[in-house]
């Protein structure tokens, strides 16, 4: 059997407190596809082959799927479907497409671009109309992530959000999105730390999230603040990056009933093996 593909997308950290569905940075875990030659039967429900047939002919290829981010727990797992989907398509098509063409073909199917971007762009990105700026390589603190057992569908979690918020919190969270874009271009950690609130989604969304309130109550030595990742349950907490092993280690104490994984980011987005 002949492999036409074997591709690779990241895993997802989105919003990044005031940076709501404009700001991710691609993690470095990955979901994998292999897509080769063959008849049999195909899920065409799947979301990584639909996003495929946006630009390639599914007949007469198998498609098996790796997966290793979480489902439903805030990382871009979806995401990361769509862009194996769309990268290896694109792959075999011989096209040299670029991330903000195959966003443009995958953001009905995702629904979110801020993570589809930067699973296909790699690194720290913001996005607006299927724009994609990738800002950096790396953040100005390091990631770690608390992966609860249950889970949160994203349309719930989009439902809980009110339609209309108070003048003062739209202005306390355009101050703090304005903090953040200067944080992720410098580099700056202390601007990092400043920019870490929202008061967009996050409030609306904590019921779904209790570790976040726990973390900021309580927050471990080393930290320097923590994020709601997308819709949640999931929580990042930033850490200094020299401080970030202890950090990790005591979050594992404190919260044996999560997974602590900490993850750096991936200067790479999704991308052939």
């Amino acid at each position: 059997m002949t492999t036409l593909a074997r591709v690779r997308a990241p895993a997802t950290t989105a919003n990044l407190g005031p940076g709501f569905d404009c700001a991710a940075v691609a993690l470095d875990l990955w979901n994998e596809l292999e897509v080769s030659e063959g008849e049999g039967e195909v899920d065409r429900d799947h979301l990584g082959v639909r996003a495929f047939a946006q630009i390639a002919r599914v007949e007469g290829k198998r498609f098996s799927f790796t997966d290793r981010i979480p489902r439903e727990r805030g990382l871009g797992s979806s995401a990361a479907v769509v862009a194996l989907g769309l990268v290896a398509a694109s792959v075999i098509e011989g096209s040299d497409a670029s991330p903000e063409q195959l966003l443009a073909a995958g953001v009905d199917f995702e629904g979110h671009s801020d993570n589809l971007a930067a699973a296909l762009a790699g690194g720290v990105c913001l996005t607006w109309n299927s724009r994609i700026a990738r800002i950096a390589d790396r953040m100005p603190a390091a990631a770690i992530a608390l992966v609860p057992d249950s889970t949160v569908s994203t349309a719930a979690a989009r439902a809980a959000l009110p339609l209309d918020v108070p003048h003062a919190d739209a202005a306390y969270t355009a101050t703090r999105a304005a903090l953040l874009g200067a944080a992720l271009a410098s580099g700056s950690t202390e601007l990092f730390a400043e920019a870490l609130d929202d008061r967009l989604h996050e409030p609306y969304r904590a019921a779904g999230a209790p570790l976040l309130e726990a973390v900021r109550k309580q927050p471990p030595v080393g930290a320097v603040g923590a994020t709601l990742s997308g819709s949640g349950p999931t929580v990042i907490v930033w850490a200094h990056p020299d401080a970030a092993p202890a950090c990790a280690d005591e979050l594992s104490k404190r919260h044996s009933d999560v997974r602590v994984l900490p993850l750096a980011v991936s200067p790479r987005g999704a991308h052939t093996l």
